[in-house]
């Protein structure tokens, strides 16, 4: 039996904790500031192997006191990106596997770093986009002898949108303005580019219903670094029903509020309701050379809400969640395999898919 210790029971570190406990092979730690929230967790779930405690990461001499006494093989982070880099450190600095789901660059650029050299796996960016997308978008483009184009689009949306936005908070609201406002990056003519958020606007049909897409921060994971050079147009937006865009444009633009964050967050947390109703797309589309012709392979995926021991958890927890358990367990069932900074790309789709975790994506 594997022990993780899992940092974060909010959303989606307490489907995290769930899946992992549940599955009868990993003693799991779950840490928040507040520790009635995964004791919570923990007797509504009913979940066995299963220990909450109270830690605060900022405290690194508490984070790594419960590291080494506990000594647990993997830490995992479902915390904020900003807390992310203290964990990562920490757990370089006892030698245990790491793993988390952040989307921004910033922070995975300094894991990479920190990372160099280590005898143990550091994987950011697990989750669903950055994350499973890029495992899709990987496989696809083995399929060509050469590539043209690679499009990513990835959205998680309410399934009956009631208000002016067209949108509910599904996740993070930090983790959300984060990708509306920080800078992107792509390919275009074979090289690595920055682009803007909000940008690239275009619109997608899927399954009859009508998409917007537009460049949004971190979702691209590290393609944008394994492909340069090989593909001559790559890059991620998200999708959302026609009209967000346009209003998160005046927002965050028009209305200067990329600069102040915090009331950002504050309208956005106290106008746009939550809800366990929502679906995520998952859309990927290569164009490249196959047999000397211009070819285009295609995945499309819808997930929506699932019931998982007794409780309905939204279509972004489960997806999230269950991407990234699915690499911790193949981390973990072939450790001496993954030493060093590892990237969402280097794990095979059918392995991913054939994973117990990964079920949720069939």
């Amino acid at each position: 039996m594997h022990t993780v210790l899992v940092i974060g029971a909010g959303k989606i570190g307490g489907l995290i904790a769930c899946l992992l406990a549940k599955s009868g092979d990993y003693a799991v730690h779950l840490a928040d500031l507040d520790i009635d929230v995964p004791l919570q967790l923990g007797k509504d779930l009913d979940l066995s192997h299963f220990t909450p405690c109270s830690l605060d990461v900022n405290d690194r001499g508490a984070l790594l006191h419960y590291l080494t006494l506990h000594a647990p093989v993997a830490v995992i982070s479902s915390l904020p990106y900003y807390c992310n880099l203290a964990v990562a450190r920490a757990a370089q600095e006892v030698g245990v596997h790491y793993f988390d789901l952040t989307e921004d660059v910033g922070v995975t650029d300094q894991i990479k770093i920190l990372s160099h050299g280590g005898s143990t796996a550091f994987v950011p960016q697990c989750g669903l986009a950055p994350g499973f997308i890029s495992i899709v978008a990987h496989e696809l483009m083995t399929h060509f002898e050469s590539l043209d184009t690679v499009k990513m689009r990835v959205g998680a949306l309410p399934v009956h949108p009631s208000n002016a936005l067209k949108y509910s908070l599904t996740w993070s609201t930090d983790g959300l303005i984060n990708e509306y406002g920080n800078i992107c990056y792509g390919i275009e003519e074979g090289e690595k580019v920055p682009l803007q958020p909000l940008e690239g606007y275009e619109t997608i049909e899927v399954d009859g219903l009508l998409y917007e897409a537009f460049n949004t921060s971190g979702g691209l994971g590290t393609l944008a670094d394994t492909y340069v050079g090989k593909v001559r147009t790559l890059n991620y937006k998200t999708l959302r029903y026609p009209g967000h865009c346009e209003k998160i444009h005046l927002l965050m633009k028009d209305l200067k509020l990329n600069e102040d964050r915090e009331t950002l967050k504050r309208i956005l947390e106290r106008a746009v309701p939550r809800t366990l109703q929502d679906v995520v797309l998952i859309y990927v589309a290569v164009t490249g050379q196959q047999q000397g012709g211009l070819f285009e392979e295609t995945y499309v995926k819808k997930v929506y809400p699932q019931t998982i021991a007794g409780r309905l958890w939204s279509a972004i927890q489960v997806t999230t969640a269950s991407a990234l358990c699915a690499v911790v367990d193949l981390v973990l069932q072939q450790p001496e395999a993954y030493k060093g900074f590892i990237t969402e790309e280097s794990f095979p789709l059918q392995g991913f898919l054939e994973n117990r975790f990964g079920i949720y994506y069939r």
